[in-house]
């Protein structure tokens, strides 16, 4: 199927906003919320949605439950990233880089191998996120220190990496079977070129933080890709995502309220 140019240019304007847009938040809040927001559904909704419009929301809705499973694959690359990537500076980033795509295709490579329902993928992934929370227990939270001023090669850098991601994941999509599309829709688009610019411009110790907060927002991701595989092929593409959003947000609240109760009631107790 020839995909449209305006489809293709869609794409590359949606892909580079939310890099932006998450990069921005890191320096100008916290990279815990970054961490958190890293889960939220962006790099996997972008993915799905041009898989439904360039194939068919059929497709898309298939594919949405291997997606589920995928994210384990995903916690396994933030795990192989922050094992690897102990040095500051494109050292540091190549050999992160390195260790995370390794754990995420020897991961891949599994999960393709096994036929998931929406109850087994998402209880997979579940087993996954509760495993490295306890996993990155011990990580510190480390601020990335705000660096005024625009970096048009970090912003070039961001905006190459999301849209290259984006463009390899819908166009294999063409030529590989729903699990497979699946499983690279979970890929974490904006996460990864996020973490290599927040590793070149501030360091190793801000980049573990975003991962060590990843998992808790991995639920997020979840209900989005649950909804999805719901929805897309009853309701349509458009109203799919809105629905799939609602409940992402929802849960993302839920969970960052019941956090914020957790950590007063201890507080309170000491």
């Amino acid at each position: 199927m020839d995909v449209p140019l305006s489809w293709q240019l869609a794409k590359l304007l949606v892909s580079i906003g939310v890099v932006l847009g998450l990069s921005a938040v890191a320096e100008r809040l916290s990279t815990r919320v970054a961490g958190l927001l890293s889960g939220y559904p962006l790099g996997t909704a972008i993915a799905l949605f041009f898989i439904g419009l360039e194939l068919s929301p059929g497709f898309a809705a298939e594919s949405a439950v291997h997606t589920l499973a995928g994210f384990s694959a995903t916690l396994a690359l933030g795990g192989g990233y922050l094992l690897c990537a102990r040095r500051d500076g494109l050292r540091g980033v190549w050999m992160g880089t390195a260790g995370g795509l390794a754990a995420w295709l020897v991961v891949s490579l599994l999960l393709t191998r096994i036929e998931f329902t929406r109850v087994s993928g998402t209880l997979t992934t579940l087993v996954a996120i509760l495993v490295f929370i306890r996993l990155y227990r011990r990580v510190p939270d480390i601020a990335a220190q705000p660096k005024g001023g625009f970096s048009w090669p970090a912003l070039g850098l961001r905006a190459g990496l999301a849209a290259a991601i984006i463009f390899l994941i819908t166009g294999l999509a063409h030529v590989v079977p729903t699990a497979w599309a699946g499983v690279m829709a979970a890929f974490p688009v904006t996460m990864y070129p996020f973490l290599v610019i927040l590793h070149l411009t501030h360091g190793a110790a801000p980049v573990a933080t975003v991962i060590k907060h990843y998992p808790a927002g991995l639920g997020s991701l979840l209900c989005y890709a649950l909804s999805v595989s719901l929805t897309y092929d009853s309701l349509g593409l458009v109203v799919g995502t809105l629905t799939g959003f609602a409940a992402a947000t929802a849960w993302l609240l839920a969970w960052t309220r019941g956090t914020a109760w957790w950590r007063g009631r201890r507080a309170a107790a000491t």
